[in-house]
């Protein structure tokens, strides 16, 4: 009886021990361009919300942006997948209403301007697959320079007095993309 129940003991023990591991999770690593999201307005507490993007922050570390981000190529915004921009209420790219809904957010870098563009592609990784004719409104926007460099791209929003601007950031690029109600 005694051995019974330690047999019973240490197959029980046996069990546990195997179906924990059948049940553990491989988790991956901190993803070297981390997902951020930038909202507007941006206090926390303010749940009525105009817009949002969620975006990943590739990084310099030495490289050119011109290399990250080659001009005159559409460019996804971030790294991994494309930037996704949401419009809780209709608001204005430039002269073109675009509709409360989700979006793929591209730009095009150029010297003097980047090209804005708010397309229908959802659920995309890079830019690879672009497709023009899925664009729902385009705006070139200016380029300026900041004296501080931000070694993570970064994205902002700021109140205007007819919306927000998007203000889009790596190394010393700083661009302004303005959204109208």
């Amino acid at each position: 009886m005694k051995t019974k129940s330690i047999i019973s003991a240490i197959t029980m023990a046996f069990l546990m021990l195997i179906s924990v591991n059948m049940n553990a999770q491989d988790f991956p690593k901190m993803d070297k361009s981390p997902m951020d999201v930038a909202s507007f307005p941006t206090n926390w507490r303010n749940a009525d919300k105009l817009i949002k993007i969620s975006y990943s922050r590739p990084q310099l570390k030495g490289r050119s942006l011109d290399k990250l981000a080659p001009k005159g190529e559409v460019w996804r915004t971030g790294a991994n997948e494309a930037a996704e921009l949401t419009l809780y209420k209709d608001m204005m790219l430039g002269s073109t209403k675009v509709p409360a809904g989700t979006y793929t957010f591209y730009v095009i870098p150029g010297d003097t301007e980047w090209t804005a563009i708010i397309s229908k592609d959802l659920n995309v990784w890079g830019s690879y697959f672009y497709k023009k004719e899925n664009d729902v409104a385009r705006l070139n926007v200016p380029v300026t320079t900041a004296k501080d460099s931000l070694e993570s791209f970064a994205i902002v929003f700021e109140d205007s007095k007819d919306g927000a601007h998007m203000h889009l950031g790596w190394g010393t690029v700083r661009i302004a993309v303005p959204f109208t109600k």
